[in-house]
């Protein structure tokens, strides 16, 4: 068959309604993968597609150098969401994308090269942001990456402190590894991560793609844990589904971020539908509803598989179950013979990231249907 490149599973999904996904026959799934974090706010939400709806005919596309009050009003928006005093905005159109330009504002800032990355981190497949991701796999047949790069191991401490000096421009951090099997740092270690990099001139910058917007609980992860990165980067659920990345930095990462660009960089289009999901964000208070929900989530995992698999973890409404077995035979039974559409985290881990508007009777259901398949 010609016409796609990644391989396709077998359900052909034709419309989405808040927390559920339909097929082509009518079959309702309830969406706990949320298309890898993408729709924060559930499916076709009224109000973001409203947005993109009257901006779409009104002005589909201006090129960014030009003032548009779509884009301006989501500059402004993102500066008032984003830790301490992070003010600037550069938008773009994936979370690769996003990372990608903080490795280079960094290096251009600090006038440095070496970039201090995590063991099981992932941060994108663009060449730059892939070089900072540590699993081969993703790497295979795609050398020579960007070179001065330096991986240690995630939420160590004292390796973290011995590979930033002098040399460094910056240390990419997740505060939750999600593709790398669901795993939260501590606050000490961020901490850490923060102070080294202020003692040596380096930027601090959090990957925050899949954890912000409300998905662990806060805002940021960064607002539980106290800490004010450099450079924070966000994507995936931002436009509710839209194609949209930022790099949200502080004004002396701003003042000297070298020549970047993007043709799409904050389209009004896009740029509208993020302005909406922030709102709804914000105003239907989703990221302490994750917080309420996720813990009840783990909870009843907890209860009803706990001694069946071999951890339950994560914050708010991003959660690991690593199992005994490998995942993609329960990803595959959950779907197929539950009506629940879940992602993987690796091999052995299943991860459940669903819409911020999901209720504890959707939590039900997905414990419901682990403990008949892992019980």
């Amino acid at each position: 068959m010609s016409g796609f490149v990644f391989s396709e599973k077998p359900i052909a999904i034709e419309r989405g309604d808040g927390v559920h996904l339909y097929d082509a026959d009518g079959t309702e799934y309830l969406d706990v993968g949320a298309s890898y974090a993408c729709v924060p706010v559930g499916h076709c939400h009224p109000e973001v597609v409203a947005a993109a709806t009257d901006q779409l005919e009104t002005l589909t596309y201006v090129q960014g150098s030009y003032p548009n009050a779509a884009r301006t009003a989501l500059y402004e928006r993102l500066a008032e969401v984003a830790p301490g005093d992070i003010d600037r905005v550069w938008l773009c159109n994936s979370g690769t994308e996003a990372n990608e330009a903080a490795l280079k504002f960094s290096r251009h800032a600090t006038g440095r090269s070496r970039i201090v990355a995590t063991m099981q981190g992932f941060h994108g497949r663009t060449m730059g942001a892939l070089a900072a991701t540590w699993k081969t796999q993703y790497k295979e047949g795609f050398e020579p990456l960007a070179g001065d790069f330096e991986f240690v191991p995630y939420g160590d401490v004292d390796a973290l402190e011995e590979a930033v000096d002098e040399e460094t421009a910056a240390v990419i951090v997740e505060p939750l590894q999600g593709e790398g099997g669901v795993n939260p740092a501590t606050t000490a270690y961020l901490e850490a991560v923060r102070e080294a990099t202020r003692d040596a001139g380096a930027a601090m910058i959090l990957d925050e793609i899949q954890t912000g917007l409300g998905r662990t609980g806060s805002m940021w992860a960064a607002d539980a844990h106290g800490v004010v990165p450099d450079v924070l980067t966000t994507a995936k659920g931002l436009a509710n589904g839209l194609p949209i990345g930022a790099t949200l930095v502080r004004e002396w990462i701003a003042a000297d971020p070298g020549d970047h660009g993007s043709t799409f960089s904050g389209g009004p289009v896009v740029s509208a539908a993020a302005g909406a999901t922030l709102d709804v964000v914000e105003r239907d208070g989703l990221a302490d509803h994750a917080a309420d929900v996720g813990e009840y989530l783990m909870a009843e995992l907890e209860s009803a598989i706990g001694d069946q698999v071999r951890e339950i973890r994560g914050t708010g409404l991003l959660i690991g179950v690593e199992v005994k077995r490998g995942a993609n035979p329960i990803l595959r039974d959950l779907a197929l013979d539950h009506g629940i559409l879940a992602l993987p985290a690796g091999r052995s881990v299943v991860r459940l990231l669903p819409p911020l508007t999901i209720e504890r009777e959707h939590a039900d259901e997905v414990v419901a249907a682990m403990e008949a398949i892992v019980g």
